[in-house]
């Protein structure tokens, strides 16, 4: 039974076949009326908020009011409306988006749902949000769930895909004439298939752990890599009827190709050798280039997430993987037209106060955080990231108290390494003075904690993990302590970068540092463990005293650690990680060729240490800006060589100063 309550609404874009029948809609009983309105009601309409940002897609479909209905015993799955096109579809997913942004995240995960099994772009939109919720979760049962509805979007697109001749899918090179021949809802399928496919294989590494399920993600993440190429000659051949689509293709392509480029050229070069043999290549400058470009129109279904990217690399990627030489000027330029958008997106609140933190303003990070984390409430994975920051701006300032409270709160609520987190709590207690005897018994129940607490995700251990494991087993089997355990993840994840912004907080930690080394001193016959202790510490040293601009003493610091690497038992990562440090500092003296030695030094000397993957993709920044090469014998995934776009001088890597957010915008590089 159906009760209509209020029913106004006028229906847009009637197909002429169905005018006849409103024509006799008065001769009909009640009944047939009510189910042929039923049966041609925009269902999306019912799931429109009162957001203003919607009103032009409001008007465009000619909706005067919202209906209200209420079904019993209601289909489980709606109909999709005939008079629905490509364009119609596309609008509704930004709606999506907007709404996502906007952190009404159910609404927009409602409104893809009831057609995820029949429209391209609302199966890959319901995908994604599932996707993103899993990877924050790390639930098995929202992994799963994400899994099936993926496996479903890529079926979906896959049906609106042009069926290639067995010729034509042979041939390495398809002829302008059979791009034209596409439709335009082809062309979009093949991206909106490209997205999908690569969705579902990053979490097929997370859900199962075997050889196979590698393999399998391996040859679906090499199909999407294909069929980006493909989309990219599309979009150079393909004819469009309305502008709007194309500019939705273009950045849905440049948004693909740009990430793919930019990922790849950061792998260390063993990796790089391996991809290239299997078809894989990658151009930094030319997947900046184009996630620019596809960043301009934020209007785009796309534009905003080109964006997202970008500042992720230039605040997030470059701090942990590279030199800390993000155009972070060219961040905060992407951020302000976001902001004026979605002003209390949690997302790009979070990236305001990651901006401020990496210019050295913590105070003001510290306020951004916290805005991002109030903003929304329905999905508390969100402030996790805003807690991982507020942890480290606290620990910046030497609020160990504080440090640890936010590690407590991530231990608590956050599935990604409760053994690192709860490392961390032990660490930021272990620098607080005036310890009671109670609270040194918590740090050691926390201490031995942490080896129960590794997991490992995609079949191997977390890196960090084992960092964090390897320090707890000295304490336990040798009943020892650790000196500056907080300090020291500091370093490890490249937080003196952030530290050397401002000389009263280097000054702060140079002087727990000099302290720390006099008792060292003092207690050296005692300490098994007495030039691990000491190496650690003078490397500290080192880092405060180059943030400061002192390079000669830093440099001796470093030679130091370098002489006594032989008699270090235990923290072996020191010396690789020490001599990275000295290529760094040649590179800002400008000494390439002393730079490159010390490069060469902790490459192929030293092996199975410690956080040595994270190590080789800094070694890896380095050369980029020691060679001026941006792995250009590789090539790219770009247009075909004799229509690049790029200007010639395009082709090197622009080489800024390591540390330096006053570089040149990307406008200026670009």
């Amino acid at each position: 039974m159906i009760r209509l309550i209020d029913i106004e609404i006028i229906l847009a874009r009637r197909r002429e076949g169905r005018q006849e029948q409103e024509n006799d809609s008065t001769e009909r009983s009640w009944w047939p009326f009510l189910y042929s309105l039923w049966e041609n009601l925009p269902w999306w309409g019912f799931f429109w908020g009162p957001s203003s940002s919607l009103e032009a897609l409001c008007s465009k479909y000619s909706v005067v009011s919202r209906c209200q209905q209420e079904f019993e015993d209601a289909e489980e799955t709606l109909p999709m409306p005939d008079d629905w096109t490509l364009s119609s579809m596309i609008d509704q997913t930004r709606v999506a988006l907007h709404l996502f942004l906007n952190n009404r995240f159910s609404e927009a995960k409602h409104r893809m749902e009831p057609y995820a099994d029949r429209s391209m772009y609302h199966a890959l939109g319901y995908s994604t949000i599932l996707y993103i919720q899993a990877v924050m979760t790390f639930d098995m049962q929202d992994i799963e769930q994400a899994i099936q509805a993926l496996k479903k979007a890529i079926s979906v697109c896959d049906r609106y895909r042009h069926k290639f001749s067995m010729l034509e899918s042979f041939s390495k090179t398809r002829s302008r004439a059979i791009y034209n021949d596409l439709t335009e809802e082809e062309i979009h399928a093949e991206l909106c298939y490209a997205e999908c496919l690569l969705l579902r294989a990053l979490l097929s590494f997370v859900q199962d752990e075997n050889l196979l399920s590698f393999v399998k993600g391996g040859l679906k993440i090499r199909e999407c890599y294909k069929i980006y190429k493909e989309c990219n000659k599309m979009m150079e051949r393909s004819k469009f009827s309305e502008e709007e689509q194309k500019s939705h293709f273009e950045t849905g392509v440049k948004m693909g190709v740009g990430t793919f480029n930019l990922m790849i050229s950061l792998l260390p070069s063993k990796i790089l050798k391996l991809l290239e043999f299997v078809g894989f290549s990658g151009n930094k400058m030319y997947g900046l280039k184009c996630l620019s470009e596809g960043s301009y129109d934020l209007n785009s279904l796309r534009g905003p997430l080109c964006s997202i990217i970008m500042m992720a690399y230039h605040t997030v990627v470059c701090y942990i993987l590279g030199l800390a030489d993000g155009d972070i000027n060219y961040a905060s330029e992407l951020l302000k037209p976001c902001l004026k958008q979605y002003p209390k997106g949690a997302l790009f609140l979070f990236f305001a106060g990651r901006i401020e933190e990496v210019r050295g303003n913590i105070d003001e990070a510290i306020v951004k955080f916290d805005e991002s984390i109030e903003s929304q409430q329905e999905w508390r994975q969100f402030h996790h990231l805003g807690y991982w920051e507020l942890m480290w701006c606290h620990c910046f300032k030497g609020d160990w108290l504080m440090a640890m409270k936010y590690a407590e709160k991530l231990c608590k609520e956050s599935r990604w390494s409760k053994a690192t987190y709860t490392y961390q709590k032990a660490a930021f207690l272990m620098m607080c003075e005036d310890q009671t005897e109670e609270t040194r018994a918590h740090i050691q129940l926390l201490f031995k904690d942490v080896p129960r607490l590794k997991q490992r995700i995609a079949g191997k251990s977390i890196p960090i993990e084992k960092f964090s494991v390897h320090k707890v087993k000295r304490i336990l089997e040798h009943n020892t302590h650790l000196v500056l355990p907080a300090l020291e993840l500091v370093y490890v994840w490249n937080g003196f970068s952030i530290l050397g912004k401002r000389e009263e907080l280097v000054d702060s930690v140079l002087t727990i540092v000099e302290n720390t080394l006099n008792k060292i001193l003092k207690d050296s016959e005692a300490d098994p463990f007495y030039h691990d202790n000491y190496s650690l510490v003078i490397l500290l040293k080192g880092a405060c005293l180059k943030c400061k601009g002192k390079f000669l003493q830093a440099e001796q610091c470093f030679k130091e650690v370098l002489e006594r690497e032989k008699l270090v038992k235990h923290d072996t990562y020191l010396a690789p990680y020490t001599a990275v440090e000295l290529a760094l500092l040649n590179l800002k003296l400008n000494d390439k060729k002393q730079a490159l030695f010390y490069l060469d030094r902790a490459k192929k000397n030293y092996k199975g240490y410690l956080l040595e993957s994270r190590l080789h993709f800094r070694i890896h920044a380095v050369r980029l800006q020691l060679t001026g090469s941006d792995n250009d014998s590789l090539g790219s995934l770009d247009q075909d060589p004799e229509s690049d776009p790029r200007p010639e001088d395009e082709d090197s890597n622009s080489s800024t100063a390591v540390n330096d957010d006053t570089s040149p915008s990307m406008s200026t590089k670009l």
